[in-house]
């Protein structure tokens, strides 16, 4: 499955001065790793989040989001965010500083 290039160029701009940001082509997309944890990565025309377990439900009250589901088993805990959702600058960068937070929050790998 191919990936919208331009929402990676955009995370990729949004992070191109983070150093603990890495990017890992995944899932068919591509993954951004903050000190080795996934945060968000774009699969097809979606930025999926990496909340964490006690965010999702907070996480999916936002508009043009779902349940992360690739294999019909839900994984709580990471969300989509539909690509016509995150077109705003300041709203994808929200998404962004969320992944981030969360990814930040586990020990680096």
């Amino acid at each position: 499955m191919a990936y919208d290039e331009g929402l990676a160029q955009r995370i990729r701009e949004r992070w191109r001065t983070a150093p603990e940001v890495a990017e890992k082509h995944m899932f068919g997309g591509v993954a951004f790793l903050y000190r080795g944890n996934m945060a968000v990565g774009v699969t097809g025309n979606d930025l999926m989040v990496r909340v964490g377990p006690d965010g999702t439900d907070a996480a999916l009250a936002r508009p043009g989001t779902r349940i992360f589901d690739m294999t019909g088993r839900p994984m709580r805990g990471w969300i989509v965010v539909d690509g016509a959702a995150v077109t705003e600058d300041d709203t994808l960068g929200a998404w962004l500083d969320e992944g981030r937070a969360f990814a930040a929050s586990l020990p680096p790998k």
